[in-house]
């Protein structure tokens, strides 16, 4: 997956974790995300703390999700992340009084953009994410209620 984010990272692990029948290790969801299984690891350990995913250990453990997909919004996986407003200006406070105002104002803007993003995302699930997906046959397309 190239060019992303660990927004559309962790909704592509997601949504690989919506249609496998049992749970996915690490090494599994790195292969599907073309990452490190570390990478995966980090990412999935915010989500689990969010209660959007759970892990097991040992034989047969790995990640599954701990909600129906009807029930995580892209909002809950952005909110889980914490990831940074991707416009944002640095943190640096301007010595110029003109530079900081016109900051002031970009930032300001950049929020209220953030804002609006997220409650967007608040009316989209991971169910609606395959609306109008042909899964290939091996797809365990199994449709059960998760945890």
């Amino acid at each position: 997956m190239k060019k992303n984010s660990k927004l559309s990272a962790s909704l592509h692990a997601l949504m690989h974790m919506a249609h496998q029948a049992d749970p996915m290790t690490s090494e599994a969801l790195g292969l599907c995300l073309q990452t490190n299984p570390v990478v995966v690891r980090r990412t999935m350990a915010g989500l689990r703390e969010n209660g959007l995913v759970q892990s097991g250990r040992g034989h047969g453990g790995g990640w599954t999700l701990a909600r129906p997909i009807t029930e995580i919004t892209l909002r809950d996986v952005y909110i889980a992340l914490n990831e940074p407003v991707p416009l944002q200006l640095e943190a640096d406070a301007p010595v110029c009084q003109l530079e900081r105002a016109v900051s002031n104002a970009l930032n300001d803007a950049y929020a209220e953009a953030e804002a609006q993003f997220a409650n967007s995302l608040a009316n989209i699930t991971l169910a609606d994410l395959f609306k109008g997906i042909k899964l290939p046959p091996h797809y365990a397309a199994h449709g059960k209620e998760h945890k």
